[in-house]
């Protein structure tokens, strides 16, 4: 007998960023969890979803893999998704404006919820070392994904032997002064851009550094969102009846419940999609 399906929770608008599949950091079984758990109206992918900078044509896992394949079921069925490029899928940026049923493809996106005026960007263009120095930033892309892979051996042996996990890049960035400084110089940057443009919400990633907070700027209130990422803080930002709200995967019962698996033909039908989908694979390896 088969179990009743699970009934997915409806939301307006979902955003994710920062996920980077393709490399070693990237937690795609609990992104592949929540996305599983959610029926959004619009869902927008607010950059670094696909990391083409550390693109290995050796590293594409299963659970990638399971990611995408959700992704374009929920295209399938109608949801509209919008993928915002970032600087690590930068080179989808001579794509923008493609647009093939409910998905399109661009650089930023500028929307009315609500009444109020509302800016998703991912956000890589308030950031110099990328724009002066990207050399730089890919070397320091690759330190990072390097450190977050040792990170998770830690944290399994701590796991193990009953200890809390911990996060080896975070205790970087909050002890290193000109990291903490350029965290709140890209926030407030944005911020004041979002006022000076006349936008009540701006929605941004790349930081990875969740957030939601009303700031007062000299042309008027902004409120800044971030949607973090799904290498560290596993959050999203989730619109419900007019509301924004940060949602963590962490906190959520997500964590310590996993929904079960769905029936097989619903798997089946993924793998089909994962076959459609082997020829841009092959052209993101040609790339890499």
């Amino acid at each position: 007998m088969r179990k009743n399906k699970y009934v997915k929770r409806k939301i307006q608008i979902a955003v994710i960023s920062d996920v980077h599949l393709g490399t070693y950091g990237c937690r795609a079984e609990e992104l592949h969890n929540y996305l599983r758990s959610i029926e959004p109206d619009i869902l927008i992918l607010n950059g670094d979803i696909i990391d083409i900078w550390q693109f290995s044509k050796n590293y594409w896992p299963k659970s990638h893999m399971k990611v995408v394949n959700r992704l374009l079921k929920m295209i399938s069925n109608g949801t509209r998704v919008y993928y915002i490029t970032g600087n690590h899928d930068e080179l989808l940026r001579k794509f923008t404006d493609f647009q093939l049923a409910s998905f399109t493809l661009c650089n930023k996106l500028v929307v009315e919820i609500n009444g109020q005026k509302t800016w998703f960007f991912h956000g890589d263009v308030f950031d110099m070392s990328i724009n002066y120095s990207k050399w730089l930033a890919k070397l320091g892309g690759k330190g990072y994904d390097l450190l977050i892979l040792i990170n998770s051996f830690l944290n399994n042996a701590l796991e193990y032997f009953g200890y809390e996990r911990v996060s080896l890049s975070k205790k970087v960035k909050n002890s290193v002064k000109r990291a903490v400084k350029f965290v709140n110089d890209f926030e407030k940057t944005a911020i004041d851009m979002a006022g000076f443009h006349g936008y009540d919400v701006v929605v941004c990633g790349h930081i990875h550094q969740p957030a939601m907070r009303k700031v007062q700027t000299e042309h008027g209130e902004v409120l800044y969102l971030n949607s973090g990422d799904w290498v560290e803080n596993l959050t999203a930002l989730e619109l419900n009846n007019g509301t924004w709200s940060v949602f963590s995967y962490r906190d959520s019962a997500l964590h310590e419940h996993p929904l079960e698996r769905e029936i097989a033909e619903e798997e089946d039908q993924e793998e089909d999609i994962a076959k459609e989908f082997e020829p841009v694979l092959q052209m993101m390896r040609s790339i890499a």
